[in-house]
């Protein structure tokens, strides 16, 4: 293997219960296992995958064997087999797509090892966002959601920046937003970079990057149920707090990562709130297909331009109010949207 498919597979292999989340979603954890019929998906036990262990030798993490067919591999092999790919690039090219990763010979690098306490400092030098140029940001975007209660978003008035690693240190106003897994815990941190005024992102090549582990994870906001609303970026879903304050919503922050998040035990009813692109269509897709074999009645709303914040700042949030509670459940519409659309004043 060369490599660079022993890279990926090493990356794959840290998060290997998410790549069997993802791929081999009718299995199960059991112990350090994730059991499963086949490569293919089908329902069963005789396919195990060791979800724990070293790097490499005997007992590996990321190995597998189906003890009915005898097939055996790592994560790689896993995701080629299971999506029928003949050449070994097109698997390595997924695996990339899977972990949100760029093409070999671009100048960003994948997130290093400890970058979750990285992530978790960055996080507690940051202040409340109220007041500050991040809500300036939001109120420009058209979210007029009150902030005061969403702990997730935080600022920080000189976050460091690099292009690429060669490049010179600059120092930008950010908004910053918790990464958490279901308990919680925070894993990661999204940074979105702004200009010095707020009134957009930051005039550099890569204005938005994730710090930490996101797989499986979101930016959360309000406490988990057993209804709950998720999408990809954080603009999409703060927007949909404004109309709908009560719902418990997560931004998973790509479709990629979409389609991995891990959905809470207790949750009955799903809504994605896709964007309305090829990745977003799939992703949905992909994230209803595996909330529906966990039994999870899933609804999927969908926005008229690229996003839910396009929609806003176009049509106006009575107007979206409107058209989206046609696409929630009767009951769901009572008990969410019909309390009206809770305005704040521009920061």
């Amino acid at each position: 293997m060369s490599g660079s498919a022993a890279e990926l597979a090493h990356r794959l292999a840290r998060e290997a219960e998410a790549v069997c989340r993802h791929y081999l979603s009718n299995g199960r954890r059991q112990g350090r296992y994730w059991l499963v019929g086949d490569v293919q998906n089908s329902p069963g036990r005789s396919l195990f995958v060791r979800l724990t262990g070293p790097d490499s030798g005997r007992g590996a993490a990321g190995k597998w064997t189906d003890a009915a067919t005898g097939q055996h591999g790592d994560l790689i092999d896993l995701i080629r087999l299971n999506r029928g790919l003949d050449r070994l690039g097109d698997a390595l090219g997924e695996a990339r797509a899977f972990l949100g990763l760029r093409k070999p010979g671009l100048p960003r690098a994948p997130a290093r090892a400890g970058s979750s306490n990285s992530a978790r400092r960055l996080f507690a030098l940051s202040r409340p966002i109220v007041g500050t140029l991040a809500e300036t940001y939001l109120r420009n975007r058209g979210i007029t959601a009150g902030l005061e209660g969403m702990p997730a978003l935080r600022f920080h008035p000189a976050c460091f920046y690099r292009a690429h690693d060669a490049a010179p240190r600059e120092a930008w106003p950010a908004l910053i937003a918790a990464v958490t897994n279901p308990d919680g815990t925070i894993t990661g941190v999204h940074r979105t970079w702004l200009d010095r005024d707020g009134a957009g992102k930051a005039p550099i090549a890569t204005p938005r990057r994730a710090l930490g582990h996101l797989l499986g994870n979101a930016v959360r906001f309000g406490m988990p149920s057993d209804v709950m609303i998720a999408g990809e970026g954080i603009e999409t879903m703060l927007s949909l707090r404004c109309l709908l304050p009560d719902m418990p919503m997560v931004a998973a922050l790509s479709a990629n990562h979409l389609t991995a998040l891990i959905l809470p035990p207790a949750l009955r009813r799903l809504y994605i709130a896709r964007d309305n692109d090829a990745a977003g269509r799939h992703a949905a897709m992909r994230l209803r297909d595996r909330a529906r074999a966990a039994g999870i009645d899933v609804r999927i709303p969908w926005p008229v331009t690229n996003d839910f914040n396009a929609d806003l700042r176009r049509f106006g949030a009575d107007a979206l109010l409107a058209r989206l509670r046609v696409q929630l459940t009767p009951e769901d519409a009572e008990r969410f949207a019909s309390g009206g659309i809770r305005r704040v004043a521009s920061a």
